[in-house]
């Protein structure tokens, strides 16, 4: 969920620094072994262990699911945690990050309810990735994947909203040998699931000095250059446009989308966001993991390039031309806010002023901390008796409503385009 940052050495185009959120830090003060203490040698990791590691995983992850979906925690079963003890277990700090963590889904659970959303049931199970020993200390990777039933509050909405996320798991052995699960942090660029409770963070925003690519050969004049539009008419305009705010009371005025004037398939667009939301479409990079920025916006491209965006060739740095295949992308294809001037400056948008007045193939982006540069992109796929509902990836989502992004983060700065 940081913003997309281009990097200057860049041959798959770095797209936003970091998305570092840490989720439940909860890293405990194990007791002080006195010198007189027995401790026991470094402990192993055999498969029964690792096994444990992603029962207990899958407990973490599944309470907070259940948060969303059942009564106030008085009402829910004790928690999957608590069963916990002995060989392997949740440190006395994580325990206590995971207890704020529940509280907070619960109030995000009222909120969502007060907008008219509420889920019937959750499903999550976690898959052990790789696990990594290094003496008293042991690294694991697991995958989750949450579904949520929507309850008919509406009468129309989706039927289910999911996501998947990676974690890192830290544990750390006692001077018995014991395990205690003593952190969980993001294994993706992102972090944008609907259970997480950390804001994310963001980077500033890049600026069109700061970001020579590789692939070119020459660069660009600084001076405002052409630009294309949709039907490949040239205009010109200034390169790095401010987009305005969009409010996100409910209901938002009436905006009707015309879904014929632009002569863009939408369902298109939609279609490919719901068949590649979790399933990568080969024929492009992935920017997720090893420090390559996150893949909203490249995913955001693909889509609106599947239902008749054109390609404008150029430079890779260039923000008036736009172009993306699995050899190359200009920034504008794979980086928030360099898609933002783009889509501008092209005019192939406009601004809505509410984030409900989005429908499908619209898209949405975020500045977590409103620090003026934009730091996540999504498209919407559905609408719903007034609320349009999301795809996107890094964390990869499908079917998730803007009252839920707006829940987690009511403090953010949101940019709605008409496309």
């Amino acid at each position: 969920m940081k913003s997309r940052r281009i990097s200057r050495t860049r041959r798959r185009a770095t797209i936003f620094g970091a998305a570092t959120a840490s989720v439940i830090a909860g890293v405990a003060m194990l007791p002080n072994w006195s010198a007189g203490a027995a401790v026991t040698d470094d402990p192993t990791v055999d498969a029964k262990t690792k096994a444990t590691f992603q029962r207990l995983a899958d407990a973490v992850f599944t309470d907070r699911t259940e948060a969303l979906v059942g009564g106030g925690r008085k009402d829910r079963n004790k928690p999957r945690t608590d069963g916990f003890s002995g060989d392997v277990r949740l440190s006395s700090g994580t325990a206590r990050s995971q207890d704020a963590a529940l509280s907070k889904l619960d109030r995000r659970r009222g909120e969502l309810a007060k907008l008219g959303e509420k889920y019937s049931k959750g499903s999550t199970t976690v898959t052990l990735g790789a696990t990594n020993v290094k003496g008293r200390k042991a690294k694991a990777v697991v995958t989750e994947t949450t579904t949520l039933t929507y309850q008919k509050v509406r009468g129309s909405e989706p039927g289910t909203t999911g996501f998947q996320a990676r974690h890192e798991l830290t544990f750390t052995a006692d001077r018995r040998g014991d395990w205690q699960l003593t952190g969980i942090t993001p294994a993706d660029e992102d972090n944008l699931a609907v259970n997480q409770t950390a804001t994310p963070e963001s980077v500033p925003a890049p600026t069109p000095s700061a970001v020579p690519s590789a692939s070119a050969s020459a660069a660009p004049s600084a001076a405002p250059s052409a630009s294309a539009s949709a039907s490949g008419s040239v205009k010109v305009s200034t390169t790095t446009p401010a987009a305005p705010k969009a409010a996100t009371a409910f209901p938002g005025p009436a905006n009707p989308k015309d879904f014929t004037a632009s002569g863009l398939d939408y369902k298109a667009m939609a279609d490919y966001a719901k068949r590649y939301w979790s399933d990568y479409n080969p024929a492009y990079p992935n920017f997720n993991g090893a420090g390559a920025g996150g893949d909203c916006t490249n995913f955001v491209s693909q889509a609106l390039k599947e239902g008749g965006w054109k390609h404008v060739p150029g430079y890779v740095y260039d923000y008036t031309r736009w172009f993306g295949n699995a050899d190359i992308q200009s920034h504008s294809f794979i980086g928030v806010n360099e898609w933002s001037w783009f889509a501008q400056n092209s005019k192939r948008t406009t601004s809505l002023a509410n984030v409900y007045q989005m429908d499908v193939g619209d898209v949405l982006q975020v500045d977590f901390d409103k620090d003026g540069s934009k730091d996540h992109t999504m498209i919407v796929t559905s609408r719903s008796k007034g609320v349009p509902y999301l795809t996107y990836h890094s964390t990869n989502t499908y079917s998730r409503s803007v009252s839920s992004i707006i829940a987690s983060y009511p403090n953010a700065s949101y940019y709605a385009y008409r496309t």
